[in-house]
Formats: structure tokens, C-alpha cells, sequence
């Protein structure tokens, strides 16, 4: 009989209750938590960095309950799924008839977040229009409404997150470096999954409960083989990417034990040629294993980057995340001789793109 990992969490996943959502005991993650208690009961604004879904809205709330405005609001706006030209309204609110659709008054997260906290993720996504008004409010902690004259003042203190390189938009002059220099006050970055890899034993037990709790079902092992799958997977969509596949694989699980959501079904078998990873693919590095990860996902779903269907749910990533990793690591759509053909025939200055439409 094959020996199980028993569903249990693990000793010292909840050594705080500022923390209790926050699994994992490795040195990198208690290098964060560290962060977050010194920096926790000043006022400081803070600057959160990492990759997407490495937990930046976890440690956000993990300061704001080691503060001293724990019990105040803890308010939070991802700036980038707010249209642009809504953004300032969210933010800042506006009084009725302030204009077309304006139809009544309406509270800014600011307002709302006053005596607390105010979570911005996304920040590097304010547009440039914004910037200058998001730091008067943050030296002077005063704004006004749209369509108002009347100042408002409000005690709140700012939690920001980004997963974007702040310095380099403010070299790029795509970001004001008064407004990052504002925000910078006290940095922490986030470790990528990959970084902290003693910790996804922890969080496979913690999303297997969580799921098995929320679908009425009985899961209370895991074969050895099933986590260590996890444990070699690279995890290019961090904490988001496991959460989903441990929820697939609960969905999928049978007599309570967990499968392995990681086990590759190839229906069929592509040419060498059109896999197209790198010569020193071997070796194995982290780039390399993202590299082959991607185009395998890629391959699987016919190239397709956006949609429910697309590479990027599949991973886990937000589809501008996918196609940044994609430029970086050089992956592009194989061609097929067909479209080879095409291109050979078509007139000078066609895209490759624009060959096959």
C-alpha cells in the first residue's frame, strides 16, 4: 500500500492571529512578517512589490491588524479594474450633477477609508492625470470631491501594491517620482512561490481543507507523489496559480484521496521542431523550466492567450502578465508550413500577423 500524506495543517502556520491567513514558516516569508511587524504600528505609508498572486492583499491586511487602527476600516481599490475616467471619481467620490451620470452624491475610498486604512493595488496603473491629486492627498491629507469646492480632511494611512518596476516607469517618465518617492517610503517585497518552495507543502493542506470544507467533500490524503508534483512545478502564477489547481483537483478527487491536477495528458505528439525550447533546456533553470511550462499550456489550448479557455486561466496569470513573461522569455506562435507558404507569397511588408487572418 502506498504511504499518504495525512491533511492536517502543519505546526506554526498560525503563530499570530494578524497572521492567521498567512501560511508558511519559511526564512523568506518570515523575513516579510518581520517587515510588516516593524513597519505595522507607525503611520508609514507602505509599498508592497511582488509578482501577481504572491498574497500582496494578505500582507496589506496583516498590517492593517497589527496597527494601531485595527477595528477601523480597511478599505481597498484595485486601480486597475476601474475604468480611467471613473478612477478619480472612486477615489476622491463626487457630488451630484458633478457630470453626465452623476445622478447622486457619492463617498470617495478615501472618505470611506478615514481612521483606517486604504489598500491601492495596481498603483502603478493611476494614470498620469491622477498622480499629481493622489499626492497632495498623501502630504497633505486633504482633497475635494468632483464638482465641489469644499475641502475634506481624513486620517488614513496608505497601503500600496504594484507588480510592476515603479523605477523603471519613473525613469520612462510613465510614473512621477515625487508620487513614487511618496510611496517608497517603507518597501517590502514579496518572494515568488518558487522562492519559498518549503511553504507550499503548508498551502496545498490549508486550499484542500478550504475546498474540501466548501464542496461537502471528504478529502484527508494526499499521495506522495501528488505533492511532490507541486514541489517541482515552477510556478509562474504563485500563490493564485496553486490555489486553483488544489480547488481542480478536489473537484476531481475520489475515495478522499487528492490527484495529481499537475499530470500531463498529451493527446498527441508534436514534432521536435515546433516545440522550440531552448538548447540549454536541460539544465533545468527556473527560466527555462517557466519557458517550457508556457509553451507546453500554450500548445494545449491551440495558442490561444486570452478568454476562460485561454493560457493565461490556465496558469493562473492575468493575460498582460502572460504576454509580458512571453516577450520576455522570446516565446512566439510557431509557424506552419501553410502559413510559411503564405508568407513567402505575400507582398513586402506584411506582418506575420496579418498573414493568416
Amino acid at each position: 500500500m502506498p504511504e499518504y500524506a495525512t491533511v492536517t495543517y502543519p505546526e506554526g502556520d498560525q503563530p499570530d492571529r494578524r497572521f492567521e491567513r498567512i501560511i508558511g514558516n519559511s526564512a523568506a516569508l518570515e523575513s516579510v512578517l518581520e517587515q510588516v511587524e516593524q513597519v505595522a504600528p507607525t503611520d508609514s505609508t507602505v509599498l508592497i512589490e511582488g509578482e501577481t498572486g504572491t498574497g500582496k492583499e494578505l500582507v496589506a491586511h496583516a498590517i492593517h491588524n497589527a496597527s494601531q487602527r485595527v477595528g477601523r476600516a480597511f478599505i481597498k481599490l484595485n486601480c486597475a479594474a476601474i475604468p480611467l475616467d471613473l478612477l478619480e471619481s472612486e477615489v476622491f467620490g463626487h457630488e451630484k450633477g458633478a457630470f453626465t451620470g452623476a445622478i447622486a452624491q457619492k463617498v470617495g475610498r478615501f472618505e470611506m477609508a478615514d481612521k483606517g486604512t486604504l489598500f491601492l493595488d495596481e498603483v502603478g496603473d493611476i494614470p498620469p492625470a491622477l498622480q499629481p491629486k493622489l499626492l497632495r492627498v498623501l502630504q497633505e491629507q486633504e482633497f475635494e470631491r468632483l464638482g465641489s469646492g469644499r475641502t475634506h480632511k481624513v486620517d488614513v494611512r496608505l497601503v500600496a501594491a504594484t507588480n510592476r518596476d515603479l523605477a523603471k516607469m519613473v525613469a520612462r517618465g510613465k510614473f512621477r517620482s515625487d508620487l513614487y518617492y511618496r510611496l517608497n517610503v517603507f518597501p517590502i517585497s514579496l518572494p515568488a512561490l518558487r522562492e519559498r518552495r518549503s511553504d507550499i507543502s503548508g498551502l496545498v493542506t490549508h486550499f484542500v481543507k478550504q475546498f474540501s470544507h466548501r464542496m461537502g467533500k471528504h478529502v484527508d490524503s494526499i499521495p506522495p507523489e501528488t505533492m511532490a508534483a507541486f514541489q517541482r512545478h515552477s510556478w509562474p502564477g504563485n500563490i493564485r496559480e496553486l490555489q486553483n489547481l488544489v480547488e481542480r483537483a478536489v473537484i476531481l478527487s475520489r475515495d478522499g484521496v487528492l490527484p495529481n491536477p499537475l499530470h500531463k495528458r498529451r493527446t498527441e505528439v508534436m514534432p521536435p521542431t515546433q516545440h522550440r525550447f531552448p538548447a540549454c533546456l536541460s539544465s533545468m533553470t527556473l527560466e527555462n523550466s517557466d519557458y517550457a511550462l508556457i509553451v507546453e499550456t500554450l500548445e494545449r489550448v491551440g495558442w490561444i492567450v486570452g478568454g476562460p479557455r485561454g493560457a493565461a486561466a490556465k496558469l493562473g496569470l492575468k493575460r498582460t502578465t502572460l504576454l509580458a513573461k512571453m516577450r520576455r522569455l522570446g516565446i512566439s506562435r510557431p509557424i506552419d508550413q501553410e502559413e510559411t507558404d503564405m508568407l513567402a507569397l505575400a507582398p513586402a511588408g506584411i506582418r506575420r500577423e496579418d498573414a493568416h487572418l
